[in-house]
């Protein structure tokens, strides 16, 4: 028997506005995770003085958080593929969905304000 994809796998537009988002956002975290790599090779060895001193440069700090909420974002796409392909029941598809974008929404929150609270507090 043949799928039926209007009853099967959800809106076609709201797919390829992810599929658009995820790959706009896979594109973004290889610049950042570049800038990433700079930092933790310029952090090797170093004490936690430094690190905080680093981090706290608006320069560098800001772009560690524009990376953390992206690497969220880019998160919350991937596993909502993940539980959309892999969990039938629409009841608990919506709740693992929900989860999901609160799991994502509280991890990206507490880094990007810990950063901003290095970069703007020490």
């Amino acid at each position: 028997m043949i799928a039926n994809p209007k009853s099967k796998y959800g809106n076609p537009k709201a797919a390829t506005r992810h599929f658009f988002l995820q790959r706009l956002s896979g594109v973004s975290n290889i610049v950042f995770t570049l800038f990433l790599v700079f930092i933790v090779v310029r952090l090797a060895g170093e004490g936690r003085a430094d690190v905080v001193g680093l981090l706290g440069n608006p320069l560098v700090g800001i772009p560690f958080a524009i990376l953390f909420a992206i690497v969220a974002f880019h998160m919350r796409i991937g596993m909502n593929e993940v539980i959309e392909d892999y969990v039938s029941e629409e009841r608990t598809n919506r709740l693992t969905m929900a989860l999901n974008a609160f799991f994502a929404l509280a991890v990206g929150l507490v880094g990007v304000v810990s950063i901003l609270k290095i970069v703007f507090w020490g």
